[in-house]
């Protein structure tokens, strides 16, 4: 079993965790609890959110939030300041809307995957910023992006792969501006992980011809993504900005 206890300043401090009920998610809320933090779960209404932070030893929240309610953002960091001062926030939240090829696409598919997955995100990232000016220490924004923002993705999930492209070039151009504020903002770019967002709609075929291109054999477990979120997140990190790393089991190399 992994251990996430570290020296890297997470102790006592309070993390937002968006997405915190997905596949994923789980798994970085209780690295961030073992790592001795404050967890403030986010994830939409109607999720097992609550399930999930409840599990967890220590003080935590759960909050429901639709991340397209941009003016709702500030809340989320307003709760995690009661706990303790926030040192990072590890923003998963995401939607992809599979068709079996783009003519299937829909204007309502784009926006969907659009506002959620890239204006949510510009505009959480700033609300982040802003918190940590206010309290008037540094942090750690980590996002979450996508192999298929360099693969393009493929049939029905180009417009998913569009949008963490986005994120890529957010997460680069936000470092730069919220350099001079003590901020950090990095991305994770998981490859196939084996969560439902990965694998359902997808055919056995389909599958076995995407573990054939991954060199270590397999898709990730949830959990091997917590080890790079915790690393960004923590004072482990603290000359990395800018930075995608890129966790596919090597199926993606650059």
């Amino acid at each position: 079993m992994t251990s996430w206890r570290n020296d890297g300043g997470l102790e006592g401090r309070s993390v937002v965790v968006t997405g915190a009920a997905g596949g994923i998610g789980r798994s970085v809320v209780a690295a961030f609890a073992e790592a001795g933090a404050h967890v403030v779960g986010v994830d939409i209404p109607g999720s097992a959110v609550a399930e999930v932070i409840g599990e967890l030893p220590g003080r935590h929240r759960a909050l429901e939030a639709d991340l397209r309610d941009v003016d709702d953002h500030a809340r989320l960091f307003d709760q995690a300041r009661e706990l303790a001062p926030v040192a990072a926030i590890a923003h998963l939240a995401a939607v992809l809307l599979r068709r079996d090829t783009v003519d299937d696409v829909s204007p309502d598919d784009w926006d969907t995957q659009l506002d959620v997955n890239l204006k949510a995100t510009f505009f959480l990232n700033r609300a982040a910023r802003n918190a940590f000016r206010d309290q008037g220490t540094p942090g750690s924004i980590v996002n979450f992006t996508s192999q298929g923002w360099w693969t393009g993705g493929f049939g029905g999930s180009v417009v998913y792969a569009a949008s963490k492209g986005g994120v890529v070039s957010l997460t680069r151009g936000l470092a730069r501006s919220f350099a001079p504020d003590g901020v950090r903002v990095n991305a994770v770019s998981p490859g196939g992980v084996d969560t439902p967002m990965m694998t359902d709609g997808l055919s056995d075929e389909v599958r076995r011809t995407f573990m054939s291109q991954v060199p270590l054999g397999r898709l990730a477990a949830p959990d091997e993504l917590a080890g790079a979120v915790l690393f960004l997140a923590s004072s482990a990190s603290s000359y990395v900005t800018g930075t995608v790393v890129n966790v596919s089991g090597g199926q993606l190399m650059y």
